[in-house]
């Protein structure tokens, strides 16, 4: 437990960070905001570590926005997707709520585990898994997961191995999961993006046009990309975007605080692509270094695709971030048609910083916009074609979404 004399300077820090980066989306008082974090410093200095985190996050949710967080570097995700690669829904089930897995990511420890979309959660380690409350998985530790199927006649125990974190990165803790995958069904390529990884995209880019590559050779002239459960992650959305369209085009825009303050003219913008290698990014870095880093960001002009006009791209409840971006941009340009559920709404960017004794402020610095000035954050992108999973069927294959996807490229 830390001393008070070392929380009040966390705390300070704290307000400090806030009052002079965070990206105010939520028309928040920073002054009364202040106030409110000073009536509660005199409770926060005696709560145990946990009810002190804790109340931390309470008075950062007063912030109103998205990507906004407090945590020791070396703690454990709350959220499943983060440490076992697969999201869950609370879903109702023999009189009561329980979590359902709903996305499972590939070469994941629940994948590994045997885990299917559909599978109930009954315990994990002897503990009832009952919502709200999210299980607790743990980096470097085996998990005892007592699983069944909707029908309950079926109930089996799997081990998911989840590894030792292996660094401390600059983002809240994450277990990276394989992205993309993808596989052909007859000339339909379905590709899956769970998370963008790299801090450009340059290493994301790479993997994802040998995947393009690879589904062209075999055939597919139709695609279905999977952002059901993205977790977000960095600029390679913008070469997934790149592929719905041949040309140059506004993907959306990213604006500043200090531009957010004192106003601003998107037409006055600089109009940049994605850089497409790491020397393109640092003249990138360079160029911006300097000066506001407000820009319109453009696809990358990567010519005619023979998928081209007959793309779908699977949204959900968690469909995070990048993942966000990526879809409002099929959306609005009607490149792809959106299908699935309405996302998550968390579209600001983000970065951490180090508020002392081992704790990070994660914290939105810039705001995200479409071409023509709307944004997602605490909305979300509304699917063209709205369509739910059968919870009843889904752990026996029956993927309603994904069926709807097939059926609109036929």
């Amino acid at each position: 437990m830390l001393e008070s004399a070392d929380r009040l300077k966390v705390i300070s820090r704290v307000k400090a960070v806030v009052v002079k980066h965070h990206f105010n989306i939520g028309n928040v008082d920073y002054a009364n905001w202040c106030s409110t974090v000073d009536e509660q410093i005199p409770s926060l200095v005696k709560a145990d570590d946990n009810a002190f985190e804790e109340g931390i996050r309470d008075l950062l949710r007063q912030l109103k926005s998205s990507h906004t967080n407090f945590y020791r570097w070396d703690t454990n995700p709350t959220l499943p997707q983060h440490i076992v690669g697969a999201t869950l829904r609370s879903v109702p089930r023999a009189g009561t709520q329980q979590w359902m897995f709903l996305d499972v990511f590939e070469d994941g420890p629940a994948a590994r585990a045997g885990v299917q979309p559909g599978h109930f959660i009954i315990s994990v380690n002897g503990t009832p898994a009952i919502p709200p409350a999210f299980p607790a998985f743990r980096f470097g530790q085996e998990h005892q997961v007592t699983i069944a199927l909707p029908d309950g006649k079926e109930v089996t125990t799997v081990v998911l191995r989840v590894p030792p974190r292996r660094a401390r990165g600059r983002r809240p803790p994450l277990l990276e999961p394989k992205s993309p995958s993808y596989r052909m069904l007859r000339n339909i390529g379905i590709l899956k993006v769970p998370f963008f990884p790299g801090a450009f995209g340059i290493r994301f880019s790479r993997l994802l046009d040998a995947a393009v590559e690879s589904l062209k050779a075999q055939g597919c002239d139709r695609l279905i990309i999977d952002l059901r459960g993205c977790l977000g992650g960095s600029l390679g959305f913008a070469r997934l975007a790149s592929y719905l369209c041949s040309d140059r085009r506004p993907i959306g825009y990213d604006v500043t605080r200090k531009r957010l303050q004192r106003g601003y003219n998107v037409a006055r913008f600089p109009r940049v692509p994605m850089p497409s290698s790491k020397v393109g990014l640092l003249f990138c870095l360079a160029r911006f270094s300097l000066q506001d880093k407000s820009l319109v960001l453009l696809t990358q002009g990567l010519g005619k695709q023979p998928f081209h006009g007959r793309v779908v791209v699977l949204v959900n409840e968690w469909t995070n971030s990048a993942g966000e971006m990526a879809a409002q941009f099929a959306k609005d340009t009607r490149l792809a048609i959106v299908v699935g559920k309405q996302t998550r709404g968390n579209v600001l960017g983000s970065t951490t910083f180090n508020v002392g004794n081992g704790y990070k402020l994660y914290l939105p610095i810039f705001g995200w916009y479409s071409p023509s000035g709307t944004y997602t954050e605490g909305s979300g992108v509304q699917p063209d074609v709205c369509i739910d999973i059968d919870p009843d069927r889904l752990s026996y294959g029956e993927d309603a979404q994904l069926n709807k996807a097939l059926e609109l490229l036929q």
